[in-house]
Protein backbone atom coordinates (compact mmCIF):
# COMPACT_ATOMS: atom_id res chain seq x y z
CA UNK A 1 0.00 0.00 0.00
CA UNK A 2 1.53 3.04 -1.17
CA UNK A 3 1.39 6.24 1.64
CA UNK A 4 0.33 9.34 0.16
CA UNK A 5 1.13 12.89 1.99
CA UNK A 6 -1.14 15.84 1.60
CA UNK A 7 0.61 19.36 1.82
CA UNK A 8 -0.75 20.26 4.95
CA UNK A 9 0.54 17.25 6.70
CA UNK A 10 4.40 17.44 5.59
CA UNK A 11 6.42 18.26 7.90
CA UNK A 12 8.89 20.30 6.34
CA UNK A 13 11.41 19.40 9.30
CA UNK A 14 11.34 22.60 10.99
CA UNK A 15 10.68 22.03 14.25
CA UNK A 16 9.63 24.94 16.97
CA UNK A 17 9.52 27.21 13.48
CA UNK A 18 5.48 29.05 13.44
CA UNK A 19 3.95 28.95 10.00
CA UNK A 20 3.77 32.04 7.94
CA UNK A 21 0.31 33.67 8.26
CA UNK A 22 -1.13 35.62 5.36
CA UNK A 23 -2.26 38.99 6.74
CA UNK A 24 -0.74 42.37 7.63
CA UNK A 25 1.10 43.54 10.50
CA UNK A 26 -0.66 46.07 12.66
CA UNK A 27 2.85 48.22 11.40
CA UNK A 28 1.68 47.79 8.04
CA UNK A 29 -2.11 48.45 8.87
CA UNK A 30 -0.78 51.63 10.49
CA UNK A 31 1.40 52.90 7.59
CA UNK A 32 -1.28 52.20 4.81
CA UNK A 33 -4.03 54.25 7.19
CA UNK A 34 -1.17 57.00 7.76
CA UNK A 35 -0.89 57.60 3.84
CA UNK A 36 -4.45 57.12 3.00
CA UNK A 37 -4.96 60.17 6.04
CA UNK A 38 -2.52 61.99 3.73
CA UNK A 39 -4.27 61.29 0.51
CA UNK A 40 -8.06 62.75 2.46
CA UNK A 41 -6.28 65.74 3.56
CA UNK A 42 -4.27 66.63 0.28
CA UNK A 43 -7.88 66.19 -1.21
CA UNK A 44 -9.86 67.95 1.35
CA UNK A 45 -7.73 71.00 0.87
CA UNK A 46 -7.92 71.03 -2.75
CA UNK A 47 -11.46 70.73 -2.69
CA UNK A 48 -11.45 74.05 -0.42
CA UNK A 49 -9.28 75.89 -2.42
CA UNK A 50 -11.60 75.10 -5.83
CA UNK A 51 -14.54 76.01 -3.50
CA UNK A 52 -12.87 79.89 -2.44
CA UNK A 53 -11.29 80.42 -5.58
CA UNK A 54 -15.55 79.60 -7.42
CA UNK A 55 -16.65 81.93 -4.49
CA UNK A 56 -13.89 84.61 -5.63
CA UNK A 57 -14.80 84.22 -9.46
CA UNK A 58 -18.69 84.74 -8.45
CA UNK A 59 -17.65 87.76 -6.56
CA UNK A 60 -15.45 89.43 -9.12
CA UNK A 61 -18.37 89.08 -11.74
CA UNK A 62 -20.72 91.01 -9.70
CA UNK A 63 -18.54 93.59 -8.92
CA UNK A 64 -17.79 94.08 -12.27
CA UNK A 65 -21.71 94.23 -13.21
CA UNK A 66 -21.58 96.96 -11.03
CA UNK A 67 -18.69 98.79 -11.71
CA UNK A 68 -19.88 98.93 -15.13
CA UNK A 69 -23.12 100.10 -14.35
CA UNK A 70 -21.83 102.81 -12.78
CA UNK A 71 -19.75 104.06 -15.43
CA UNK A 72 -22.38 103.71 -17.97
CA UNK A 73 -24.40 105.27 -15.84
CA UNK A 74 -22.24 108.45 -15.71
CA UNK A 75 -21.89 108.36 -19.82
CA UNK A 76 -25.57 108.11 -20.36
CA UNK A 77 -25.90 111.51 -18.25
CA UNK A 78 -24.24 112.94 -21.11
CA UNK A 79 -22.72 115.72 -19.40
CA UNK A 80 -19.43 116.03 -17.75
CA UNK A 81 -19.23 114.49 -14.06
CA UNK A 82 -18.24 117.31 -11.29
CA UNK A 83 -15.40 116.34 -9.65
CA UNK A 84 -15.70 114.46 -6.00
CA UNK A 85 -16.13 111.17 -4.24
CA UNK A 86 -19.86 109.54 -4.14
CA UNK A 87 -20.79 106.23 -2.83
CA UNK A 88 -23.99 104.30 -3.82
CA UNK A 89 -25.39 100.38 -3.16
CA UNK A 90 -25.74 98.24 -6.25
CA UNK A 91 -27.64 94.55 -5.50
CA UNK A 92 -26.83 92.22 -7.78
CA UNK A 93 -27.72 88.40 -7.04
CA UNK A 94 -28.95 89.07 -3.55
CA UNK A 95 -26.36 90.84 -2.66
CA UNK A 96 -25.78 94.52 -1.37
CA UNK A 97 -22.34 95.49 -2.80
CA UNK A 98 -20.94 99.47 -2.40
CA UNK A 99 -19.56 101.11 -5.65
CA UNK A 100 -17.60 104.12 -4.77
CA UNK A 101 -16.94 106.77 -7.72
CA UNK A 102 -13.95 108.45 -7.64
CA UNK A 103 -14.10 111.70 -10.32
CA UNK A 104 -10.62 113.79 -10.51
CA UNK A 105 -9.86 116.23 -13.17
CA UNK A 106 -7.12 115.52 -15.96
CA UNK A 107 -5.07 117.85 -17.28
CA UNK A 108 -7.80 119.01 -20.15
CA UNK A 109 -10.40 120.24 -19.15
CA UNK A 110 -12.50 118.73 -21.26
CA UNK A 111 -11.87 115.17 -19.44
CA UNK A 112 -12.40 113.81 -16.30
CA UNK A 113 -11.09 110.60 -15.04
CA UNK A 114 -13.87 108.70 -13.37
CA UNK A 115 -12.55 105.57 -10.93
CA UNK A 116 -15.36 103.02 -9.82
CA UNK A 117 -14.44 100.81 -7.15
CA UNK A 118 -16.74 97.60 -5.44
CA UNK A 119 -15.94 96.90 -2.21
CA UNK A 120 -18.49 94.24 -0.34
CA UNK A 121 -18.06 95.12 3.53
CA UNK A 122 -15.08 97.39 3.83
CA UNK A 123 -13.16 94.40 1.13
CA UNK A 124 -12.23 95.71 -1.95
CA UNK A 125 -13.44 93.81 -4.93
CA UNK A 126 -12.88 95.45 -8.01
CA UNK A 127 -11.60 98.57 -9.66
CA UNK A 128 -11.94 100.17 -12.88
CA UNK A 129 -11.20 103.70 -14.53
CA UNK A 130 -12.10 105.39 -17.64
CA UNK A 131 -12.10 109.13 -18.70
CA UNK A 132 -15.49 110.51 -19.73
CA UNK A 133 -15.47 113.69 -22.05
CA UNK A 134 -17.45 116.48 -22.56
CA UNK A 135 -20.19 115.63 -24.87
Amino acid sequence: MSSFVTPCAFDSGRAGQRQKTHGFTLIEVLVALSMVAIALMAGLQATGALTRHAQRQSDMLLAQLCAENALVSVRLARQLPGVGDSTSDCTQAGRILTVALTVRPTPNPNFRRVDAQVRDAEVPIWRVSTVVGRY
